[in-house]
């Protein structure tokens, strides 16, 4: 099982055109974890509209960067293989 872990920071646009992307893929072993990195324009409305499709996780935190936002969702993750995206990948 894979943990993709995808720091976000006042997109909720692009991680919408992602979450798209992930549900249409055909091997689904894996997790989302989405860290929301102290924004001000808010994805939780979003993302929560995928819960019935995804396996999510969805965190808040202080902004601090991607680097340390990463490595928040490594620490949050429940599977040991991770997959980092940016929310702009589709």
């Amino acid at each position: 099982m894979y943990s993709i872990i995808i720091p976000l920071y006042n997109r909720p646009d692009e991680i919408k055109e992602l979450l798209e992307t992930l549900i249409t893929q055909t091997f689904t072993q894996f997790e989302v974890v989405i860290i929301e990195d102290g924004s001000t324009i808010k994805s939780d409305k979003i993302i929560a509209s995928y819960n019935d499709r995804l396996d999510i996780q969805y965190f808040e935190k202080e902004n601090t960067g991607p680097g340390l936002t990463r490595n928040y969702g490594f620490e949050k993750a429940k599977h040991n293989y991770f997959i980092i995206l940016d929310s702009d990948v589709i």
